[in-house]
């Protein structure tokens, strides 16, 4: 199986801008690291049309909002890693069945 380079982006953005968030104490900075991420796996999706970068997209940026309030139920890490399993999934089902056409 081949796996898609814009997975660990993915995964990298969630966790990875969560984590620069929480321990810098610098918002912002955690927001660029998802939106660096984001645009790296965005350029991936791009070859397979713009309708898969939109929902990717949408998928990606989804997840974000989502993990805020999920994060008062179930806690901060739990709720970033939650959505971020599931956001992977998502990603490498989708490209799966695009680059299965």
């Amino acid at each position: 199986m081949n796996i898609d380079s814009s997975l660990p982006l993915v995964a990298a953005g969630l966790v990875g801008g969560y984590a620069t968030a929480r321990y810098s104490g610098i918002r912002p900075l955690g927001g660029a690291v998802l939106a660096a991420a984001g645009a790296g796996a965005g350029r991936s999706w791009l070859r397979r049309g713009p309708a898969v970068t939109g929902a990717l997209s949408a998928t990606y940026l989804g997840a974000f909002g989502i993990s805020h309030p999920l994060a008062k139920k179930i806690g901060a890490w739990p709720s970033v890693l939650v959505m971020t399993g599931a956001t992977v999934g998502v990603t490498a089902a989708t490209l799966a069945l695009v680059d299965k056409k």
